[in-house]
Protein backbone atom coordinates (compact mmCIF):
# COMPACT_ATOMS: atom_id res chain seq x y z
CA UNK A 1 0.00 0.00 0.00
CA UNK A 2 1.08 3.58 -0.62
CA UNK A 3 2.59 5.63 2.20
CA UNK A 4 -0.03 8.19 3.28
CA UNK A 5 0.83 11.88 3.25
CA UNK A 6 0.32 13.01 6.85
CA UNK A 7 -0.04 16.70 7.71
CA UNK A 8 1.74 18.19 10.77
CA UNK A 9 0.17 17.31 14.09
CA UNK A 10 -0.47 20.98 14.90
CA UNK A 11 -3.01 21.27 12.06
CA UNK A 12 -6.66 20.21 12.07
CA UNK A 13 -6.03 17.90 9.12
CA UNK A 14 -3.05 16.32 10.87
CA UNK A 15 -5.03 15.70 14.05
CA UNK A 16 -7.92 14.11 12.14
CA UNK A 17 -5.59 11.97 10.05
CA UNK A 18 -3.99 10.63 13.22
CA UNK A 19 -7.39 9.97 14.79
CA UNK A 20 -6.48 11.93 17.92
CA UNK A 21 -9.13 13.05 20.37
CA UNK A 22 -8.03 16.64 19.88
CA UNK A 23 -8.97 16.25 16.21
CA UNK A 24 -12.65 15.95 17.12
CA UNK A 25 -12.45 18.75 19.68
CA UNK A 26 -10.69 21.12 17.25
CA UNK A 27 -13.07 20.23 14.40
CA UNK A 28 -16.10 21.07 16.53
CA UNK A 29 -14.53 24.41 17.43
CA UNK A 30 -13.40 25.27 13.87
CA UNK A 31 -15.36 26.89 11.07
CA UNK A 32 -17.77 24.23 9.80
CA UNK A 33 -16.66 24.38 6.12
CA UNK A 34 -13.02 23.96 7.16
CA UNK A 35 -13.84 21.05 9.44
CA UNK A 36 -15.92 19.30 6.77
CA UNK A 37 -13.21 19.78 4.15
CA UNK A 38 -10.61 18.19 6.42
CA UNK A 39 -13.00 15.38 7.33
CA UNK A 40 -13.78 14.61 3.68
CA UNK A 41 -10.06 14.59 2.89
CA UNK A 42 -9.45 11.96 5.60
CA UNK A 43 -12.39 9.72 4.72
CA UNK A 44 -11.60 9.70 0.99
CA UNK A 45 -7.82 9.38 1.25
CA UNK A 46 -7.14 6.76 3.91
CA UNK A 47 -4.44 8.16 6.25
CA UNK A 48 -3.74 4.91 8.11
CA UNK A 49 -0.35 3.25 7.96
CA UNK A 50 -2.08 -0.14 8.11
CA UNK A 51 -5.78 -0.06 7.27
CA UNK A 52 -6.22 -3.61 8.56
CA UNK A 53 -5.03 -2.76 12.08
CA UNK A 54 -6.00 0.85 12.74
CA UNK A 55 -9.49 2.20 13.30
CA UNK A 56 -10.89 5.43 11.89
CA UNK A 57 -14.39 4.68 10.57
CA UNK A 58 -16.39 5.18 13.77
CA UNK A 59 -14.27 8.20 14.67
CA UNK A 60 -15.06 9.90 11.35
CA UNK A 61 -18.70 8.79 11.36
CA UNK A 62 -19.25 10.35 14.78
CA UNK A 63 -17.78 13.61 13.53
CA UNK A 64 -19.96 13.57 10.40
CA UNK A 65 -22.94 13.15 12.70
CA UNK A 66 -21.94 15.92 15.10
CA UNK A 67 -21.23 18.33 12.23
CA UNK A 68 -24.37 17.16 10.39
CA UNK A 69 -22.07 16.86 7.40
CA UNK A 70 -23.32 16.11 3.89
CA UNK A 71 -22.01 13.01 2.14
CA UNK A 72 -21.27 14.62 -1.22
CA UNK A 73 -17.52 14.08 -0.83
CA UNK A 74 -17.91 10.39 -0.04
CA UNK A 75 -20.33 9.95 -2.94
CA UNK A 76 -17.97 11.61 -5.40
CA UNK A 77 -15.11 9.42 -4.20
CA UNK A 78 -17.03 6.15 -4.39
CA UNK A 79 -18.49 6.77 -7.85
CA UNK A 80 -15.39 8.36 -9.36
CA UNK A 81 -14.13 6.93 -12.63
CA UNK A 82 -11.10 5.59 -10.72
CA UNK A 83 -13.37 3.00 -9.12
CA UNK A 84 -13.46 1.11 -12.41
CA UNK A 85 -9.67 1.18 -12.65
CA UNK A 86 -8.50 0.71 -9.05
CA UNK A 87 -10.38 -2.10 -7.31
CA UNK A 88 -8.06 -2.20 -4.28
CA UNK A 89 -10.10 -2.39 -1.07
CA UNK A 90 -7.93 0.27 0.55
CA UNK A 91 -9.22 2.94 -1.86
CA UNK A 92 -12.85 2.73 -0.79
CA UNK A 93 -12.90 0.59 2.36
CA UNK A 94 -12.70 3.48 4.82
CA UNK A 95 -15.45 5.47 3.08
CA UNK A 96 -17.72 2.42 3.02
CA UNK A 97 -17.10 1.71 6.70
CA UNK A 98 -17.90 5.32 7.59
CA UNK A 99 -21.17 5.01 5.65
CA UNK A 100 -21.93 1.79 7.51
CA UNK A 101 -21.64 3.51 10.88
CA UNK A 102 -23.68 6.47 9.66
CA UNK A 103 -26.39 4.09 8.48
CA UNK A 104 -26.40 2.57 11.97
CA UNK A 105 -26.87 6.08 13.36
CA UNK A 106 -29.97 6.43 11.19
CA UNK A 107 -28.59 8.32 8.19
CA UNK A 108 -30.84 7.25 5.31
CA UNK A 109 -28.57 8.90 2.74
CA UNK A 110 -25.68 6.70 3.92
CA UNK A 111 -27.82 3.58 3.51
CA UNK A 112 -28.85 4.63 -0.01
CA UNK A 113 -25.20 5.19 -1.01
CA UNK A 114 -24.25 1.73 0.22
CA UNK A 115 -27.07 0.17 -1.80
CA UNK A 116 -26.07 2.07 -4.95
CA UNK A 117 -22.42 1.15 -4.56
CA UNK A 118 -23.26 -2.52 -3.98
CA UNK A 119 -25.08 -2.49 -7.30
CA UNK A 120 -22.31 -0.94 -9.40
CA UNK A 121 -19.09 -0.45 -7.39
CA UNK A 122 -15.90 -2.47 -7.71
CA UNK A 123 -15.61 -3.02 -3.95
CA UNK A 124 -19.23 -4.16 -3.77
CA UNK A 125 -18.51 -7.05 -1.37
CA UNK A 126 -17.39 -4.61 1.35
CA UNK A 127 -20.51 -2.49 0.85
CA UNK A 128 -22.65 -5.63 1.04
CA UNK A 129 -21.02 -6.59 4.32
CA UNK A 130 -21.92 -3.16 5.71
CA UNK A 131 -25.51 -3.56 4.55
CA UNK A 132 -25.70 -7.06 6.02
CA UNK A 133 -25.42 -5.53 9.48
CA UNK A 134 -27.80 -2.61 8.94
CA UNK A 135 -30.29 -3.14 6.13
CA UNK A 136 -33.67 -4.87 6.22
CA UNK A 137 -34.41 -8.17 4.51
CA UNK A 138 -36.57 -6.69 1.76
CA UNK A 139 -33.84 -4.32 0.61
CA UNK A 140 -31.21 -7.06 0.72
CA UNK A 141 -33.41 -9.38 -1.34
CA UNK A 142 -33.81 -6.61 -3.90
CA UNK A 143 -30.03 -6.51 -4.39
CA UNK A 144 -29.74 -10.22 -5.21
CA UNK A 145 -30.30 -9.91 -9.00
CA UNK A 146 -27.66 -7.21 -9.54
CA UNK A 147 -25.11 -9.10 -7.44
CA UNK A 148 -25.86 -12.38 -9.20
CA UNK A 149 -25.41 -10.67 -12.58
CA UNK A 150 -21.75 -10.14 -11.63
CA UNK A 151 -21.20 -13.88 -12.06
CA UNK A 152 -21.94 -15.08 -15.61
CA UNK A 153 -23.26 -18.59 -16.02
CA UNK A 154 -20.55 -21.14 -16.65
CA UNK A 155 -17.69 -22.81 -14.79
CA UNK A 156 -15.66 -19.61 -14.27
CA UNK A 157 -18.65 -17.61 -13.07
CA UNK A 158 -19.73 -20.41 -10.75
CA UNK A 159 -16.24 -20.65 -9.28
CA UNK A 160 -16.17 -16.88 -8.71
CA UNK A 161 -19.60 -17.05 -7.06
CA UNK A 162 -18.46 -19.82 -4.72
CA UNK A 163 -15.41 -17.73 -3.79
CA UNK A 164 -17.63 -14.72 -3.05
CA UNK A 165 -19.90 -16.79 -0.82
CA UNK A 166 -16.96 -18.41 0.93
CA UNK A 167 -15.10 -15.12 1.52
CA UNK A 168 -18.08 -13.04 2.65
CA UNK A 169 -17.40 -11.46 6.03
CA UNK A 170 -21.13 -11.32 6.82
CA UNK A 171 -23.09 -14.36 5.51
CA UNK A 172 -26.59 -12.94 6.16
CA UNK A 173 -27.35 -11.71 2.60
CA UNK A 174 -26.13 -14.93 0.99
CA UNK A 175 -28.29 -17.03 3.31
CA UNK A 176 -31.33 -14.90 2.46
CA UNK A 177 -30.62 -15.17 -1.25
CA UNK A 178 -29.99 -18.92 -1.12
CA UNK A 179 -33.63 -19.43 -0.15
CA UNK A 180 -34.85 -17.93 -3.43
CA UNK A 181 -31.94 -18.38 -5.85
CA UNK A 182 -30.93 -22.02 -6.49
CA UNK A 183 -27.61 -21.01 -8.02
CA UNK A 184 -26.57 -19.21 -4.83
CA UNK A 185 -27.77 -22.13 -2.74
CA UNK A 186 -25.64 -24.50 -4.80
CA UNK A 187 -22.62 -22.19 -4.46
CA UNK A 188 -23.06 -22.11 -0.70
CA UNK A 189 -23.18 -25.89 -0.52
CA UNK A 190 -20.13 -26.36 -2.71
CA UNK A 191 -17.90 -23.62 -1.18
CA UNK A 192 -16.61 -25.71 1.78
CA UNK A 193 -15.67 -28.56 -0.56
CA UNK A 194 -13.54 -26.17 -2.63
CA UNK A 195 -11.56 -25.34 0.48
CA UNK A 196 -11.10 -28.97 1.41
CA UNK A 197 -10.02 -29.81 -2.15
CA UNK A 198 -7.34 -27.12 -2.10
CA UNK A 199 -6.05 -28.46 1.21
CA UNK A 200 -5.96 -32.03 -0.10
CA UNK A 201 -4.22 -31.03 -3.32
CA UNK A 202 -1.57 -28.95 -1.61
CA UNK A 203 1.89 -30.32 -2.33
CA UNK A 204 4.63 -29.35 0.08
CA UNK A 205 8.21 -30.55 0.11
CA UNK A 206 9.11 -32.25 3.39
CA UNK A 207 12.57 -32.82 4.83
CA UNK A 208 14.27 -36.05 5.65
CA UNK A 209 14.47 -37.03 9.31
CA UNK A 210 17.87 -35.87 10.50
CA UNK A 211 19.65 -32.61 11.26
CA UNK A 212 21.70 -32.66 8.05
CA UNK A 213 18.61 -33.38 5.93
CA UNK A 214 16.63 -30.59 7.63
CA UNK A 215 19.42 -28.05 7.02
CA UNK A 216 19.67 -29.11 3.38
CA UNK A 217 15.89 -28.75 3.08
CA UNK A 218 16.13 -25.21 4.47
CA UNK A 219 18.64 -24.33 1.76
CA UNK A 220 16.36 -25.53 -1.05
CA UNK A 221 13.56 -23.07 -0.25
CA UNK A 222 14.19 -20.75 -3.19
CA UNK A 223 13.99 -23.70 -5.61
CA UNK A 224 10.95 -25.47 -4.15
CA UNK A 225 8.78 -22.60 -2.85
CA UNK A 226 7.68 -20.24 -5.62
CA UNK A 227 4.78 -18.60 -3.74
CA UNK A 228 6.76 -15.39 -3.16
CA UNK A 229 10.22 -13.90 -3.44
CA UNK A 230 13.19 -16.24 -2.93
CA UNK A 231 14.19 -14.38 0.22
CA UNK A 232 10.71 -14.65 1.75
CA UNK A 233 10.62 -18.34 0.88
CA UNK A 234 13.97 -18.85 2.61
CA UNK A 235 12.79 -17.04 5.75
CA UNK A 236 9.63 -19.14 5.95
CA UNK A 237 11.45 -22.40 5.29
CA UNK A 238 14.18 -21.59 7.84
CA UNK A 239 11.59 -21.00 10.56
CA UNK A 240 9.92 -24.32 9.73
CA UNK A 241 13.31 -26.06 9.67
CA UNK A 242 14.15 -24.68 13.12
CA UNK A 243 10.96 -26.21 14.45
CA UNK A 244 11.88 -29.53 12.83
CA UNK A 245 15.33 -29.38 14.40
CA UNK A 246 13.73 -29.20 17.83
CA UNK A 247 12.57 -32.78 17.27
CA UNK A 248 15.22 -34.11 14.90
CA UNK A 249 18.51 -32.77 16.29
CA UNK A 250 20.35 -34.52 19.12
CA UNK A 251 23.47 -33.78 21.17
CA UNK A 252 25.68 -35.40 18.51
CA UNK A 253 24.45 -32.88 15.94
CA UNK A 254 25.75 -29.84 17.85
CA UNK A 255 29.03 -29.53 15.87
CA UNK A 256 27.06 -29.61 12.61
CA UNK A 257 24.64 -26.97 13.87
CA UNK A 258 27.43 -24.72 15.14
CA UNK A 259 29.17 -24.92 11.78
CA UNK A 260 25.93 -24.12 9.92
CA UNK A 261 25.20 -21.17 12.22
CA UNK A 262 28.73 -19.88 11.76
CA UNK A 263 29.17 -20.03 8.00
CA UNK A 264 26.36 -22.00 6.37
CA UNK A 265 24.18 -20.88 3.46
CA UNK A 266 21.35 -18.50 4.35
CA UNK A 267 18.60 -21.03 4.92
CA UNK A 268 20.65 -23.45 6.98
CA UNK A 269 22.33 -20.64 8.89
CA UNK A 270 19.01 -19.05 9.83
CA UNK A 271 17.55 -22.39 10.94
CA UNK A 272 20.61 -23.44 12.96
CA UNK A 273 20.95 -20.04 14.63
CA UNK A 274 17.30 -19.99 15.67
CA UNK A 275 17.49 -23.56 16.96
CA UNK A 276 20.57 -22.82 19.06
CA UNK A 277 18.94 -19.71 20.53
CA UNK A 278 15.78 -21.63 21.37
CA UNK A 279 17.90 -24.30 23.07
CA UNK A 280 19.76 -21.62 25.07
CA UNK A 281 23.05 -22.92 23.72
CA UNK A 282 26.02 -21.11 25.33
CA UNK A 283 27.51 -20.42 21.90
CA UNK A 284 24.40 -18.59 20.66
CA UNK A 285 25.35 -15.03 21.80
CA UNK A 286 28.72 -15.24 20.06
CA UNK A 287 27.09 -16.56 16.90
CA UNK A 288 24.58 -13.71 16.98
CA UNK A 289 27.41 -11.19 17.25
CA UNK A 290 29.16 -12.85 14.32
CA UNK A 291 26.02 -12.79 12.16
CA UNK A 292 25.25 -9.18 13.13
CA UNK A 293 28.69 -8.18 11.76
CA UNK A 294 28.18 -10.10 8.49
CA UNK A 295 28.45 -8.03 5.28
CA UNK A 296 25.26 -9.69 4.02
CA UNK A 297 22.35 -7.56 5.26
CA UNK A 298 20.07 -10.59 5.18
CA UNK A 299 22.18 -12.34 7.81
CA UNK A 300 22.31 -9.20 9.93
CA UNK A 301 18.52 -9.15 9.96
CA UNK A 302 18.44 -12.85 10.78
CA UNK A 303 20.67 -12.21 13.79
CA UNK A 304 18.44 -9.39 15.00
CA UNK A 305 15.33 -11.52 14.56
CA UNK A 306 16.62 -14.42 16.65
CA UNK A 307 18.07 -12.10 19.27
CA UNK A 308 14.50 -11.21 20.22
CA UNK A 309 13.87 -14.87 21.08
CA UNK A 310 16.59 -14.99 23.74
CA UNK A 311 15.51 -15.35 27.36
CA UNK A 312 17.11 -16.03 30.71
CA UNK A 313 19.63 -14.26 32.96
CA UNK A 314 22.63 -14.99 30.72
CA UNK A 315 20.83 -13.63 27.66
CA UNK A 316 19.84 -10.46 29.53
CA UNK A 317 23.44 -9.94 30.61
CA UNK A 318 24.58 -10.07 26.98
CA UNK A 319 21.74 -7.74 25.96
CA UNK A 320 22.78 -5.18 28.61
CA UNK A 321 26.34 -5.25 27.31
CA UNK A 322 25.20 -4.77 23.72
CA UNK A 323 22.74 -1.98 24.60
CA UNK A 324 24.99 -0.06 27.01
CA UNK A 325 26.16 3.27 25.50
CA UNK A 326 29.37 2.94 27.53
CA UNK A 327 30.40 -0.03 25.37
CA UNK A 328 29.87 1.94 22.17
CA UNK A 329 27.41 -0.58 20.79
CA UNK A 330 24.14 1.23 21.54
CA UNK A 331 24.16 2.96 18.15
CA UNK A 332 24.53 -0.31 16.24
CA UNK A 333 21.72 -2.46 14.95
CA UNK A 334 22.71 -5.09 17.50
CA UNK A 335 22.54 -2.55 20.32
CA UNK A 336 19.09 -1.36 19.24
CA UNK A 337 17.80 -4.93 19.04
CA UNK A 338 19.26 -5.64 22.47
CA UNK A 339 17.43 -2.62 23.89
CA UNK A 340 14.18 -3.97 22.45
CA UNK A 341 14.89 -7.33 24.09
CA UNK A 342 15.41 -5.60 27.44
CA UNK A 343 12.16 -3.70 26.91
CA UNK A 344 10.34 -6.99 26.40
CA UNK A 345 12.04 -9.20 28.99
CA UNK A 346 14.35 -7.07 31.13
CA UNK A 347 14.11 -6.03 34.79
CA UNK A 348 13.43 -2.65 36.38
CA UNK A 349 17.18 -2.00 36.42
CA UNK A 350 17.02 -1.86 32.61
CA UNK A 351 14.66 1.13 32.57
CA UNK A 352 17.46 3.68 31.94
CA UNK A 353 18.75 1.70 28.94
CA UNK A 354 15.24 1.47 27.50
CA UNK A 355 14.65 5.19 28.03
CA UNK A 356 17.98 5.97 26.32
CA UNK A 357 17.06 3.73 23.39
CA UNK A 358 13.70 5.47 23.09
CA UNK A 359 15.31 8.91 22.98
CA UNK A 360 17.88 7.71 20.47
CA UNK A 361 15.16 6.27 18.23
CA UNK A 362 13.25 9.55 18.20
CA UNK A 363 16.38 11.54 17.41
CA UNK A 364 17.29 9.22 14.54
CA UNK A 365 13.89 8.19 13.10
CA UNK A 366 11.13 10.31 14.60
CA UNK A 367 7.93 9.00 16.15
CA UNK A 368 7.24 6.01 13.89
CA UNK A 369 8.83 2.79 12.70
CA UNK A 370 8.90 -0.96 13.20
CA UNK A 371 10.32 -1.85 16.58
CA UNK A 372 9.38 1.39 18.34
CA UNK A 373 6.28 -0.18 19.83
CA UNK A 374 8.17 -2.66 22.00
CA UNK A 375 10.35 0.15 23.38
CA UNK A 376 7.20 2.09 24.24
CA UNK A 377 5.64 -0.96 25.91
CA UNK A 378 8.87 -1.65 27.77
CA UNK A 379 9.09 1.89 29.10
CA UNK A 380 5.65 1.45 30.62
CA UNK A 381 6.28 -2.08 31.90
CA UNK A 382 9.52 -1.07 33.57
CA UNK A 383 8.12 2.19 34.98
CA UNK A 384 10.73 4.29 33.16
CA UNK A 385 9.74 7.75 34.35
CA UNK A 386 12.75 9.19 32.53
CA UNK A 387 11.02 8.22 29.29
CA UNK A 388 7.90 10.34 29.93
CA UNK A 389 8.96 13.25 27.65
CA UNK A 390 9.75 10.80 24.84
CA UNK A 391 6.44 8.99 25.35
CA UNK A 392 4.55 12.28 25.24
CA UNK A 393 6.28 13.16 21.98
CA UNK A 394 5.38 9.81 20.42
CA UNK A 395 1.80 10.15 21.63
CA UNK A 396 1.46 13.55 19.96
CA UNK A 397 3.38 12.97 16.75
CA UNK A 398 3.03 9.37 15.62
CA UNK A 399 0.87 8.76 12.58
CA UNK A 400 -0.09 5.32 13.90
CA UNK A 401 -3.13 5.24 16.17
CA UNK A 402 -2.05 1.80 17.40
CA UNK A 403 1.33 3.16 18.51
CA UNK A 404 -0.33 6.20 20.08
CA UNK A 405 -2.51 3.85 22.13
CA UNK A 406 0.56 1.98 23.32
CA UNK A 407 2.19 5.30 24.25
CA UNK A 408 -0.94 6.26 26.17
CA UNK A 409 -0.81 2.98 28.08
CA UNK A 410 2.85 3.55 28.92
CA UNK A 411 2.07 7.09 30.08
CA UNK A 412 -0.68 5.74 32.31
CA UNK A 413 2.03 3.70 34.07
CA UNK A 414 4.73 6.38 34.20
CA UNK A 415 3.21 9.88 34.01
CA UNK A 416 1.66 11.27 37.20
CA UNK A 417 -0.29 13.80 35.13
CA UNK A 418 -1.84 11.32 32.70
CA UNK A 419 -5.26 11.17 34.39
CA UNK A 420 -5.83 14.92 34.18
CA UNK A 421 -4.02 15.44 30.87
CA UNK A 422 -3.76 12.98 27.97
CA UNK A 423 -6.49 10.73 29.39
CA UNK A 424 -9.06 13.46 28.81
CA UNK A 425 -8.18 13.70 25.12
CA UNK A 426 -8.10 9.90 24.82
CA UNK A 427 -11.85 9.76 25.53
CA UNK A 428 -12.32 11.00 21.95
CA UNK A 429 -9.59 8.80 20.40
CA UNK A 430 -10.25 6.69 17.29
CA UNK A 431 -9.07 3.44 18.92
CA UNK A 432 -11.50 1.70 21.27
CA UNK A 433 -8.65 0.30 23.38
CA UNK A 434 -7.40 3.86 23.95
CA UNK A 435 -10.89 5.07 24.87
CA UNK A 436 -11.20 2.16 27.30
CA UNK A 437 -7.84 3.04 28.86
CA UNK A 438 -8.93 6.66 29.24
CA UNK A 439 -12.26 5.69 30.78
CA UNK A 440 -10.45 3.63 33.43
CA UNK A 441 -7.86 6.31 34.30
CA UNK A 442 -9.32 9.75 33.59
CA UNK A 443 -9.91 12.13 36.46
CA UNK A 444 -13.63 12.85 36.69
CA UNK A 445 -13.16 16.16 38.51
CA UNK A 446 -11.66 19.35 37.18
CA UNK A 447 -12.89 19.17 33.58
CA UNK A 448 -16.60 19.49 32.87
CA UNK A 449 -16.22 17.72 29.51
CA UNK A 450 -15.21 14.43 31.08
CA UNK A 451 -18.49 13.36 32.68
CA UNK A 452 -20.49 14.48 29.67
CA UNK A 453 -18.23 12.45 27.38
CA UNK A 454 -18.47 9.40 29.61
CA UNK A 455 -22.26 9.61 29.54
CA UNK A 456 -22.30 9.91 25.75
CA UNK A 457 -20.01 6.91 25.34
CA UNK A 458 -22.20 4.88 27.67
CA UNK A 459 -25.28 5.73 25.61
CA UNK A 460 -23.73 5.15 22.17
CA UNK A 461 -24.87 1.78 20.76
CA UNK A 462 -21.96 1.78 18.28
CA UNK A 463 -19.38 1.78 21.08
CA UNK A 464 -17.49 -1.41 21.91
CA UNK A 465 -18.59 -3.51 24.88
CA UNK A 466 -15.23 -3.12 26.65
CA UNK A 467 -15.52 0.67 26.51
CA UNK A 468 -19.12 0.50 27.76
CA UNK A 469 -18.01 -1.63 30.71
CA UNK A 470 -15.18 0.74 31.63
CA UNK A 471 -17.33 3.85 31.28
CA UNK A 472 -20.25 2.49 33.26
CA UNK A 473 -17.86 1.30 35.94
CA UNK A 474 -16.56 4.83 36.37
CA UNK A 475 -20.02 6.41 36.31
CA UNK A 476 -21.50 4.02 38.87
CA UNK A 477 -18.46 4.21 41.18
CA UNK A 478 -18.68 7.99 41.62
CA UNK A 479 -19.67 9.04 45.13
Amino acid sequence: MFEPDIAPSATLLGLLQRGRGDGTLHALAAERPDALAALDACATSDPRQDWQLENRSLYYARLYSELEGPLDGLEAHLFHVDDAIDSDESRTGLALSVLGHLAAYGRRDALDLLRRYTACGSNWAWALDELALRDDEAALLGLAPVVLDRFPAGPEGDAALRAAVRNAYEPRPWRLWAAVHPRIAAAGEQAPFDLWQRQLNRTTAVPGWGAAEVLAWADRAAEEDTSGSPHDATVRRAAAAARCLAAAAGPDDRPLLLEAARCGAEGARRAALRHLVDCDDPAAPGLIELAAADPDERMVQAALDVLGRMRGPAAMAHARRWADPATGGADSALGEAAARLLACAGDECDAPLVADALRHWIAARGADGDGLGCLVDGAGRLGATAAVPALRYIYAETASSQLRGRAARALADTDAHFAAGPAVECLWDCEESTRELAARHVATTGDARVLERLRRLAADPAEEAEVHAAVRGRLTSRP
